[in-house]
């Protein structure tokens, strides 16, 4: 019986743990595809055509874009000056890149 427990715990502690290496393979795609498709209007998580419109956690929440979702959906559609990449990134590269904002936007954009 202890032998179980101990299993069980040990189970528990590596599903617990440290992100899985796919996530970080995403947000480090997110970077690359960012660097490619984004950081023209967007270098450090600024905006060079509204600049209010910013990708800085504050205004995320202020425009209610603060989830991957909402960001994802931004990404796919488009809004005002922001184009669609919807023809040019697949559903799990919108992914990445949406993943790769909302953590730099965490820690501020280092």
């Amino acid at each position: 019986m202890k032998q179980l427990i101990a299993l069980l715990i040990v189970i528990l502690i590596i599903l617990s743990g440290a992100p899985s290496s796919a996530g970080a393979a995403d947000v480090n795609q997110g970077a690359e595809l960012f660097q490619i498709h984004c950081a023209g209007c967007h270098a450090n998580g600024g905006n060079i055509i509204r600049r209010g419109k910013t990708l800085k956690q504050k205004a995320l929440k202020k425009y209610k874009v603060d989830s991957l979702e909402a960001i994802a959906a931004l990404v796919t559609s488009g809004k005002n000056n922001m184009p669609a990449f919807q023809e040019r990134l697949s559903a799990s590269q919108v992914q990445a890149v949406s993943a790769y904002v909302l953590e730099q936007a965490a820690q501020d954009w280092p």
